[in-house]
């Protein structure tokens, strides 16, 4: 038996496919920050360069299954799949697409996985109370709020600095050449990185609307329409590009060199490979601002302009209870009706 007549079924799954087109255009900056401020590719050719890699995530799942735990969290880990209804999914993914919205007008790097997150615990619990959050999912997501920046940084760091000294007899010409195609490598690893866990979001909010509304039985687990399509749509997000973040991203919190860049880009990478292996939805924004700032501080701290970090960290504090609050409105506007 559906539970849902189907028109409005394809209306909620084109809104969550929205919010994932959303997500790549907010976070196209995630990819790109670093190869477009140190010019190692024009802005056009790395959103470009981003999307291709974005999309080829999906075949790196085809290859290894496990790597998609994290649109099982999104989908059963956070709010018990069994009270999820249409109201709850559309007031999620309204509170996450506002506040998107909200800070990619201001060039403000917020997280687009944690406005969902924020959004959805709203939703659920303005529908189910406090009792349908599933605290071992939500306490796993916010640690990884403050853990994934805090690794990034670290190793960040620590690349930079085993590198430098691996480097330390090379000329500064020689070692800026290297460094050059391994930061183009590095940020292609993170654009993958990037499609695999920000992608998968998307993927546990549609499979958890079909479950929930008898169009999915069995197990839990993602279609392959449903993977596609996610990966497609935030592609083509990050296609778009948000010009204001990426700006923030890449210029005005540190200037970096291509060895800064390949060392923040590969922290990240390091960080959100990992995971997405574990199942958790981590900001990978937080993680690469936290690779910037790691890349930064290593050359010296004074280089790192800490004004800009301190107000994007304050955009981090506040994205969840900002998005979950809109979301439950939007939930409670759907009972008018």
């Amino acid at each position: 038996m559906h539970d849902l007549a189907l028109p409005l079924l394809i209306a909620l799954i084109f809104i969550a496919l929205a919010f994932d087109y959303l997500n790549g255009l907010h976070d196209a900056a995630n990819s790109i920050a670093t190869v477009v401020a140190t010019r190692l590719l024009r802005p056009v050719p790395a959103v470009l360069f981003a999307a291709f890699f974005n999309f080829a995530a999906y075949f790196l799942t085809l290859a290894f299954p496990a790597l998609h735990k994290v649109a099982e969290t999104i989908g059963s880990g956070l709010i018990s799949k069994e009270l999820v209804t249409p109201s709850v999914i559309f007031g999620a993914l309204v509170g996450a697409m506002f506040w998107n919205v909200v800070t990619w007008m201001k060039g403000i790097p917020s997280s687009s996985s944690h406005a969902l997150v924020g959004g959805l615990i709203g939703a659920g619990v303005a529908h189910a109370g406090i009792s349908g959050i599933e605290w071992r999912g939500l306490n796993m997501t916010l640690l990884a709020i403050i853990i994934s920046p805090m690794l990034g940084m670290l190793l960040a760091m620590l690349i930079m600095l085993i590198t430098s000294w691996l480097c330390r007899r090379a000329s500064a010409r020689g070692a800026d050449s290297s460094f050059r195609y391994l930061h183009l490598l590095s940020s292609a690893t993170y654009s993958l990185s990037h499609g695999l866990n920000d992608a998968q979001k998307t993927m546990g909010i549609i499979t958890v609307l079909l479950y929930s509304t008898g169009y999915l039985s069995g197990e839990f687990h993602v279609p392959h329409w449903v993977a596609i399509a996610c990966y497609i749509a935030i592609a083509m997000g990050t296609m778009t590009g948000g010009w204001k973040i990426i700006e923030t991203m890449g210029t005005r919190i540190t200037k970096l060199s291509q060895h800064q860049g390949f060392s923040a880009s590969l922290g990240g990478s390091i960080v959100v490979f990992g995971a997405s292996l574990l199942g958790i939805p981590v900001s990978t924004t937080h993680t690469i601002t936290g690779s910037v700032i790691g890349a930064g501080t290593a050359r010296r701290a004074s280089a790192v302009r800490w004004g800009i970090a301190q107000s994007v960290v304050m955009a981090w504090i506040i994205t969840i209870p900002a998005s979950a609050t809109v979301g439950a409105l939007f939930y409670l506007l759907t009972r008018l009706f």
